[in-house]
């Protein structure tokens, strides 16, 4: 009776340890001596305990950072820059049997094809065209990754720290920029102003009235400030003529 008790609650430890649950964003790759056997859905799985083992593979998108990367651009500008990488596991038998740690390697990858890149490159390149850089990392991390079952989403480039002196330049050329383009606006309005001039000039020249009107107007904003003398001009066509 003894027996049979222990031999009933050793086949329920035995049971019970070979119980996986696999959630859905997941896969399991099932090794029986070591030797690959087939990958396991989602759900509720058994396997023979000390015979069969499982790795777990994570099949969501997965982010990892790219470190700030020394670069020499083509420029000879020393800048660090640091990125991030999207990818996601397409195929699980292939990312664990292929490469020995995903994740490791298309970290190692990503930092050699940043700085192979930007290295090609001016400074203003790369600060002006960061989306077509990142897209550029991504072909190279992509030739290398394509056989392992790997699908790279996206590579963007978050931060390029620039030498302290590199950035007074900048802001020094920024500012001219901004004075320049002042200067243009103020030119262009000073000429609108004299051609709208001109024209109020001839207008008036064809019209004697109109510079009554205009004198009229004069004397009004003058009377508006207080003043307590008024110097008021005559035109010359109401002044008595000198006779010949």
């Amino acid at each position: 009776m003894n027996l049979l008790l222990l031999f009933a609650i050793f086949l329920s430890v035995f049971l019970l340890s070979g119980i996986r649950v696999i959630f859905e964003y997941k896969r399991a790759l099932k090794f029986r001596f070591g030797k690959y056997i087939k990958t396991l859905q989602p759900g509720f799985r058994w396997i023979i305990p000390l015979v069969e083992t499982i790795q777990v593979v994570d099949i969501r998108v997965i982010t990892i950072n790219i470190v700030s990367q020394e670069v020499m651009t083509e420029d000879n500008v020393p800048c660090s820059i640091d990125g991030v990488v999207f990818f996601k596991v397409i195929d699980p038998e292939m990312a664990v049997l292929e490469v020995e740690e995903y994740t490791f390697a298309i970290t190692q990858l990503s930092q050699a094809a940043l700085r192979d890149v930007c290295g090609k490159v001016e400074l203003d390149t790369i600060l002006s065209k960061r989306e077509e850089m990142g897209n550029n990392i991504k072909k190279i991390v992509e030739v290398e990754t394509k056989d392992w079952g790997i699908d790279i989403i996206d590579v963007k480039i978050k931060d390029i720290q620039l030498p302290e002196n590199m950035k007074r330049m900048m802001a020094n050329q920024a500012e001219a920029e901004h004075s320049r383009r002042a200067r243009i606006i103020l030119a262009l309005a000073e000429e609108q102003a004299a051609g709208k001039l001109l024209e109020a000039g001839k207008l008036i020249d064809q019209s004697p009235s109109a510079i009554k009107l205009r004198l009229y107007q004069t004397l009004s904003n003058i009377a508006a400030e207080k003043n307590s003398t008024i110097l008021f001009p005559f035109p010359e066509e109401v002044l008595p003529k000198k006779s010949k």
